[in-house]
């Protein structure tokens, strides 16, 4: 098989396997902000209770995501070498400023958090969340940062790479705030929001439906329900943003993601359905014209089409196109569910509902098929750039590492992720079935 091929899968299980991480932990700090908050206002121990969980859970989350993340450098300089070369000037500072400003601030408060209950003041232990919540979303604004530019480039010297084909950094804010940078920042961590809130829902129904832990299992639950009906909400809203953003800056992806070729007025929106790219048609169930509504609210806007572009820069369309629809799909199952959940709360009848409780917990998979489903359509749809407009995929490789190398580091990095995977779930699965272990201790 061809090594950029090959170099592409091993990129791409690495980072989807890394992302499952960071997306649970910036979503767990916002709860336990929220929880500790409580706690510390109204001074009920429940709060205190379901915050000491979702620490111990967070500082396994946060280990496996630091573990998985450093793969990735690696795998920059090993199989891109030609890319890094390129984008050093650009990444260097980007990525300096999220591991000294971001990742450290994060990484020694959440010790606090797993570590230090019973050995600092309340106001202190608050404090620590508040900087693990401000640390985690910093770290990803920076991630998101770089693969934004990858996107949408700016704030490089267009002349000295015209010339020399080197990208060189001239303007750092407006590299940093390309013109991507804000709505995907707000779209992933909606996402991250959106899989913690229902992580945390289902883990309170799990416990309400087996009857254990009483109240405090109870109150997890509505904080969980309530941002369960929030944050699809959000997210929504910013996809929305985040899909006109693309329109205008990558209209090849935006054509891609909704199988359409011909640039026309009032075009449609699909909700599912199968692109058939050898003869141009796309079937399934579409709403007329909603497409162009969405884009500029007017049913006849203009939307331009795959074929306004070479057919060489074309990305996999049907599969961009269905990977695109399962985020969608799953984004809109989770709207209806949160909402009917919030309901259930507001009529006092969410705690005796046998069948939601028992739906809830089957949950917590899908905002996790989501959000990859979401970023291998942003990836794949990017293709065949590796930045976009500026350099493309097959001339950012190593040149100098063989097929049967890759290969063979791709079928070990997929042995220890497995590996890795299932030792997670144990002790994630241990630490549910403990459950509060402050109620033991009788705190």
């Amino acid at each position: 098989m061809d090594a950029v091929i090959l170099a592409r899968i091993q990129f791409a299980l690495t980072i989807g396997f890394h992302f499952l991480f960071p997306a649970m932990t910036l979503g767990t700090a916002l709860i336990i902000l929220i929880t500790e908050s409580i706690y510390l206002v109204k001074k009920d121990g429940d709060y205190k209770k379901i915050t000491d969980f979702l620490a111990r859970l967070l500082g396994v989350i946060f280990v496996v995501g630091v573990a998985t993340g450093i793969t990735m450098e690696f795998s920059f300089g090993n199989n891109w070498s030609s890319y890094s070369r390129m984008v050093g000037d650009i990444f260097g500072p980007i990525l300096a400023i999220e591991g000294v400003v971001a990742f450290f601030l994060e990484s020694v408060f959440i010790g606090v958090l797993v570590f230090g209950r019973n050995r600092v003041s309340k106001g202190v232990y608050w404090l620590s969340a508040l900087l693990v919540f401000i640390g985690g979303h910093l770290s990803g604004f920076w991630i998101v940062v770089a693969n934004s530019w990858m996107q949408t480039p700016a704030g490089y010297d267009a002349n000295v790479f015209a010339q020399t084909g080197k990208i060189v950094l001239s303007n750092f804010g407006a590299a940093v705030f390309n013109p991507s940078t804000v709505i995907r920042f707000l779209h992933t961590i909606m996402a991250s929001w959106m899989t913690c809130s229902i992580m945390v829902t289902g883990i309170g129904a799990f416990y309400v439906f087996t009857k254990q832990h009483g109240e405090t299992a109870k109150k997890m639950l509505k904080v969980g329900i309530i941002l369960f009906a929030i944050t699809p909400i959000l997210q929504l809203l910013t996809g929305h943003q985040h899909a006109i953003q693309v329109i205008n800056t990558q209209p090849v992806k935006a054509a891609a993601l909704e199988g359409h070729f011909n640039t026309s007025a009032g075009v449609p929106l699909y909700a599912f359905g199968w692109v058939d790219v050898k003869n141009q048609k796309t079937t399934g169930f579409y709403m007329p014209n909603f497409l162009s509504f969405l884009y500029n609210f007017k049913f006849d806007s203009v939307i331009k089409g795959l074929n306004d572009f070479p057919r060489e820069n074309w990305p996999n369309v049907n599969f961009v196109f269905q990977t695109y629809h399962i985020m969608v799909a799953i984004g809109l199952l989770s709207i209806g569910v949160g909402l009917f959940g919030a309901y259930l709360l507001y009529t006092k009848k969410l705690y005796d509902t046998k069948w939601f409780l028992f739906l809830l917990p089957l949950m917590i998979p899908l905002p996790h098929i989501a959000y990859e489903t979401g970023w291998i359509s942003a990836e794949v749809g990017r293709q065949p750039w590796i930045i976009y407009g500026l350099m493309k995929t097959r001339d950012a490789a190593s040149v100098v590492v063989p097929a049967g190398q890759i290969l063979f580091s791709l079928i070990m990095f997929a042995v220890i992720y497995l590996l890795l995977g299932t030792i997670f779930l144990s002790v994630a699965f241990k630490i549910i079935n403990e459950g509060f272990k402050t109620e033991e201790k009788g705190v």
